[in-house]
């Protein structure tokens, strides 16, 4: 399997990769098509208002409490874990993470693994990691399947072809597969099915992500509709479980509320078809399952959000993709426009942290503010404030201490010193007369052109005579009189 092209190699930058999608009329049909779908699907899902409230609440609840016990619960989970036979590791940097998966995989003497889906696994780069050691990594997950097959990356956390239709699917399953072309949905899945079957029995090692982590029991849940996630964790002999840190809870009764919060509002389903909870490797007496099961956990700049009290509660994120679905920036620009592992509102407040400001310092600004990812969020994150309070941290002196990584990435001293100008023309009154004064009587001398707000728009320009001065020249003339008019009125 060849490698992925990643995506920020492609073009330089988000705004530039926006511009792309935005001339894509088919790309924007995709989406717009797939978005109103899930919109609708999770509306219905959630049929009773106070229901989904009283709902989101719980889990918003049940996220905080996890997060401020999260040092105490990750060494639970561990102890318990190590208790059922399950190795667990700990990698603070992606590199690290890849590292272990891969003496895992060397000390089997493995050459193929099947990776059921994993956002973690998209963190770290994987595939094109091991892929560069000699091992195949193949994806089962149907999505993920079509993009790896295409040299792509994800366009979506929860549907990562989601910005393919039918037709696209049906001519990339003819390039690569050598099979006709159909428009039958049914019929391109069974394709698909059939050429993943046999890899997941060929499979030296299977490798998976983790919905949520139970410290009190040691166990690792999955939910899925595929069974790709079943196959991978169970029929090779090695099962390698690779998340992040946040994904822990207290106890399976908190699992309950975040479980039906995070399908509903994922796919408007109840239920996913399959939920898989791993306590153990196979036991004696048992006649399937791995041999070994290994749980590694990654930092990746989580800590980093963890430590300030605002930004820890993107911690929160149970990653169902409701705020992407939701967004007007994604549905006309898509995933890949973002040029990062994680799209959309999550992704502009996740990714900074990971990989740093000055690697997309357009995120947190590539939002209208218009509220919809906050109203919808099954967990309560409020992303337009972590979107503004990241614009803040974007624009500090890098001298001030920025509490995110490579914070002050679009600082500027001119800038910095424009709006200290403003500020001032503002609050003194002084001074904003005699720019009133300046501004209504030069008014001739108005620059037509003033940055990319006047590539759309027409610059504005002072009218002749100040709001001050009308009012003014109006009590002067017949605001004065306090008596009743002539004849009464």
């Amino acid at each position: 399997m060849n490698q992925r092209i990643p995506v920020t190699e492609l073009t330089s930058s988000f705004r530039e990769r926006a511009t792309c999608a935005l001339d894509d009329s088919q790309l924007r049909t995709n989406f717009r098509t797939a978005m109103d779908s899930l919109m609708q699907k999770r509306a219905d899902a959630f049929p009773d208002e106070d229901e989904r409230e009283s709902l989101r609440e719980l889990g918003n609840r049940i996220k905080a409490r996890a997060l401020s016990q999260l040092p105490d619960l990750l060494e639970q989970l561990e102890e318990n874990l190590t208790a059922n036979g399950v190795k667990v590791h700990w990698a603070e940097t992606t590199e690290e993470a890849n590292e272990i998966v891969h003496s895992i995989i060397e000390a089997r003497q493995g050459t193929q693994v099947v990776k059921g889906k994993s956002m973690v696994s998209e963190e770290m780069e994987m595939n094109d990691y091991l892929a560069d050691r000699g091992i195949e990594c193949l994806e089962s997950d149907m999505g993920e399947y079509i993009v790896q097959l295409d040299h792509e990356k994800p366009s979506h956390i929860i549907m990562p072809a989601i910005h393919k239709n039918r037709r696209q699917v049906s001519k990339l399953f003819h390039d690569k597969l050598g099979v006709d072309e159909t428009d039958d949905v049914n019929e391109l899945i069974q394709i698909g099915r059939r050429t993943l079957r046999r890899k997941f029995m060929e499979a030296d090692v299977g490798v998976s992500g983790v919905n949520f982590a139970i410290a009190e029991t040691g166990t690792l849940l999955l939910v899925e509709n595929e069974g790709n996630g079943r196959m991978s964790t169970t029929a090779p002999p090695v099962h390698v479980a690779v998340t992040g840190i946040e994904k822990v809870v207290q106890n399976l009764r908190d699992v309950v509320p975040l479980l039906s919060l995070l399908t509903r509002s994922a796919l408007g389903q109840p239920i996913t078809t399959y939920v898989n909870m791993i306590s153990s490797p196979r036991k004696p007496d048992e006649l399937d399952g791995p041999e070994e099961v290994h749980l590694v956990l990654l930092d990746n700049g989580r800590s980093g959000a963890f430590a300030d009290a605002q930004l820890r509660q993107t911690l929160n994120c149970i990653r169902c993709g409701a705020c992407i679905n939701h967004c007007p920036v994604y549905v006309r620009v898509g995933g890949h426009t973002y040029g990062e592992v994680y799209p959309g509102p999550i992704g502009k407040i996740i990714t900074p942290h990971m990989v740093g400001l000055h690697k997309v310092p357009d995120h947190p600004s590539a939002s209208s503010l218009c509220g919809a990812c906050g109203d919808v969020c099954p967990v309560k994150i409020p992303i337009p404030e972590m979107l503004q309070r990241l614009r803040q941290e974007n624009v500090k002196k890098p001298s001030e201490g920025s509490k995110v990584k490579d914070g002050g990435a679009k600082y500027s001293a001119k800038e910095k010193l424009v709006w200290r100008l403003w500020q001032t023309l503002n609050t003194s009154s002084l001074f904003y007369r005699l720019f009133l004064w300046g501004a209504t009587r030069f008014r001739k001398l108005t620059p037509g052109n003033v940055g990319p707000w006047t590539e759309n728009h027409t610059a504005p320009v002072p009218a002749k005579r100040s709001l001050h001065d009308l009012a003014r020249d109006h009590l002067s003339g017949h605001g004065r009189s306090n008596g009743p008019t002539k004849g009464g009125q």
